[in-house]
């Protein structure tokens, strides 16, 4: 469950807070995933989670959208509707979701003109709807670490551009870190912990280290693995 209740309101002074932004993840799907290049592809999937996570133990609102599902790019990743199992995706035609209607409409029902955005690919998902957004009033924060594309060239482009058109670049962990600020705030501590634990590598060692040898915590147990049982394909 978000842990909304006792929680602090942070200072914003041009932070990103729980309560002032919307997460939008857009085309994570299979098919887009293929052409990205120069980038490793694992941590796009593992940040990406992350942020859902973050997300999900902040209480911000996610759109989540996808293109083309059945004729072209494939199911969203099934990582992240793990993260949102009840939650349907939007879905477009369209290359840019800000041409969308019922993506623009979900933006706008939250009521926050912050936007955190990250997608695939970074050239045309990522900077299309970022620009306009922009044009449009929105503050746009582009999760560089959940992005990718066709080769370093093209992301590293639309990075700059997206950049000289205002946007914020960050990353999960940044986005995830300024949404705690503060580790007296222990109705989101544990939750934090985990995710760093399970998603940040050499960070999580650390935490879980310290955890154990220092404060004499137990270790962490993750789920027990279970070989899946062999099933016929006829």
């Amino acid at each position: 469950m978000p842990a909304t209740i006792g929680r602090m309101k942070r200072s914003e002074k041009g932070l990103l807070t729980p309560d002032n932004c919307v997460v939008a993840l857009i085309d994570h799907q299979p098919q887009m995933m293929f052409g990205v290049a120069g980038v490793d592809r694992q941590s796009i999937i593992n940040n990406t989670v992350a942020l859902g996570k973050a997300a999900r133990v902040f209480d911000v609102p996610v759109v989540l959208t996808t293109v083309e599902t059945k004729s072209f790019s494939g199911n969203l990743w099934p990582q992240i509707r793990a993260v949102f199992p009840e939650q349907p995706a939007i879905e477009r035609s369209s290359m840019n979701a800000w041409d969308d209607k019922d993506f623009v409409a979900a933006i706008k029902a939250t009521g926050r003109k912050k936007l955190v955005l990250a997608g695939l690919w970074t050239e045309v998902c990522v900077t299309f709807p970022s620009v306009q957004a922009i044009h449009d009033g929105y503050e746009v924060y582009v999760v560089e670490d959940c992005c990718g594309d066709v080769s370093q060239l093209a992301h590293d482009n639309a990075m700059k551009r997206v950049i000289q058109a205002g946007a914020k670049p960050v990353t999960s962990l940044q986005v995830m870190l300024e949404f705690q600020r503060d580790w007296a705030e222990k109705d989101t501590y544990d939750a934090v912990m985990d995710i760093v634990k399970t998603h940040y590598g050499a960070y999580g060692v650390g935490v879980e280290y310290a955890y154990t040898m220092v404060h004499n915590a137990p270790p962490t147990v993750f789920p027990k693995y279970v070989i899946p049982s062999a099933t016929s394909h006829k």
